[in-house]
């Protein structure tokens, strides 16, 4: 057996055993991550019943179940990714590349001008495990996001976005410090300890631009 695949299969048992995967199994929600969005929101209170969220990154659904949970038949919630997501009662679902723009065209015809008061987006690259590849790939995600929200939240709404520690990262906290009123920095317990994953939240937008 090679180093890659000894790696991939502990990487699989470990995954097996993971209590987030085996309680999303147990609890009925697509993805361990649902618990990371769970966290951030029992601390920060973002997704209200109303709410209009955009979700960035959305498969295979598991932030956009909670969306749609927490903000109720009045919320409006759209998630949007690269891959199929299986339909989900409650949710607009667009399949397409966030970085094209004709699918940014598509989202933006079916938020129908209403001002979003929530984009959360958990895009990130597939990880080549390079640091130097990757890095650059997922900030340009998060810049991608950042400046899709600073366009389309109300004045007072919110983001949420994952990051990886590294370079770059500190050149987007002042872009937020500088269209937010709050930055905060939250890494919650579902998110793996060895990982250099971290949320970044942006909260009461500014209402100006990039």
């Amino acid at each position: 057996m090679t180093k890659k695949s000894k790696s991939s299969a502990q990487w699989l048992n470990d995954h097996e055993k993971d209590e987030y995967v085996l309680r999303a199994r147990r609890e009925g929600y697509r993805s361990r991550a649902s618990y990371k969005l769970f966290e951030i929101d029992e601390k920060f209170g973002l997704l209200r019943p109303g709410t209009v969220v955009v979700d960035l990154g959305a498969a295979p659904g598991g932030w956009t179940q909670i969306a749609v949970n927490k903000c109720g038949p009045k919320g409006f919630v759209v998630g949007l990714d690269l891959l199929d997501i299986e339909p989900l009662e409650g949710a607009m679902l667009i399949k397409g590349d966030f970085t094209e723009e004709k699918v940014l065209a598509e989202l933006m015809a079916v938020l129908q001008d209403r001002p979003v008061d929530l984009v959360i987006s958990d895009m990130a690259p597939n990880l080549s495990g390079m640091r130097e590849i990757d890095q650059p790939l997922a900030i340009y995600l998060t810049e991608l996001a950042l400046e899709f929200a600073c366009s389309t939240l109300r004045p007072g709404g919110a983001l949420v976005m994952k990051c990886f520690e590294g370079s770059g990262v500190d050149e987007i906290r002042e872009v937020i410090r500088n269209n937010f009123k709050q930055l905060t920095n939250f890494k919650p317990k579902a998110s793996r300890g060895k990982s250099r994953e971290i949320y970044v939240l942006g909260r009461k937008f500014k209402g100006s631009s990039i």
